[in-house]
């Protein structure tokens, strides 16, 4: 990153956009944060609210994009309607935000020149199959309207890498978590939803039998990788998977959460629900090669600094 650069985060008041913007700033970098506070939250960015130039809009704004964009060095691009269940239940709007929003962020940093834009992109896009772990070069086999649209704006961002010279890397995150992430939404993801239940004393809820896996990363992690993702040479048009390169079954999440919590937490179990990965696992060979990324937040240290910030918000997460 350049010194002092100007950066743009779409979505920079949600959960990773916010943890991103704060590291940003750490940096010493000049940021501007879109945000149409649909899922981000203005609590997300205290203690730095003076530091960022906050514009409340959405990213299917173009005239808006283009303004912002204007004089920016890097776009980190996390706006997203997150949740296959909330895609499967309403698969246009899913498309209309993740797909058309993310085409006009593209069309506004070819237009105003940004030097290259960091795409958020997911897991989810592998779908189902049984090869593990997943590598970059397997075919796609999106599952939901959720993976659709972020396999889309792959293909996107590779399209504008080579037809325009617009410099693009995609990251697909694996089911990362920690702080600031909402656990009150019904589309919330399992680790801040098992904490804040396992916290007031409920039963956590597991779709299936639980064995179900996950390559769970910290979103310290995730922010480590977007930082060398706008820096590293020769990847424009590239995607990278961001994990952690091990996998835990939803059980073994739950009996980690009983240890640290010391309690026994017994989880209620319910049908699965259509469009969920069985097995998730990331090979983060290529990212560690091109990108010199290696997580430095491990699976269980990640679970106690999860654990300790939500009991830390008014002893619970619910404020978080």
């Amino acid at each position: 990153m350049f010194p002092l650069a100007r950066c743009v985060v779409t979505g920079g008041a949600g959960f990773i956009g916010s943890n991103l913007v704060h590291r940003l700033l750490c940096e010493g970098h000049q940021v501007a944060v879109i945000e149409n506070l649909a899922t981000g939250k203005r609590e997300n960015l205290l203690g730095v609210e003076d530091s960022v130039e906050f514009i409340l809009g959405d990213i299917r704004d173009l005239d808006l994009l283009l303004r912002v964009l204007r004089g920016s060095e890097v776009v980190y691009h996390q706006a997203a309607l997150p949740s296959v269940p909330r895609s499967v239940q309403d698969p246009a709007s899913t498309n209309e935000t993740n797909v058309t929003g993310t085409l006009h962020v593209l069309l506004a940093a070819r237009d105003s020149e940004v030097r290259r834009v960091v795409l958020a992109s997911s897991s989810s896009v592998y779908g189902n199959t049984q090869v593990l772990p997943k590598k970059e070069d397997m075919p796609a086999e999106p599952l939901s309207p959720y993976a659709v649209s972020k396999y889309t704006n792959e293909l996107y961002a590779r399209v504008f890498s080579r037809m325009y010279g617009l410099e693009t890397v995609c990251l697909r995150y694996f089911n990362v978590f920690g702080p600031r992430q909402d656990p009150q939404s019904q589309y919330a993801a399992v680790i801040p939803k098992f904490i804040s239940a396992a916290l007031h004393g409920d039963r956590p809820v597991i779709f299936g039998d639980g064995e179900q896996s996950r390559d769970f990363t910290y979103v310290d992690n995730v922010v480590e990788a977007n930082m060398l993702a706008a820096t590293a040479e020769e990847v424009s048009g590239e995607v990278f998977n961001i994990g952690c390169g091990s996998s835990y079954s939803l059980n073994q999440l739950v009996a980690s959460l009983s240890e640290i919590l010391g309690t026994a937490i017994v989880p209620e179990h319910r049908p699965q629900r259509p469009g969920d990965v069985r097995h998730s696992l990331a090979s983060i060979e290529r990212a560690r090669i091109r990108l010199c990324y290696e997580p430095s937040v491990t699976f269980a240290d990640g679970l106690r600094r999860a654990v300790e910030w939500f009991r830390d918000c008014s002893r619970g997460p619910s404020s978080a």
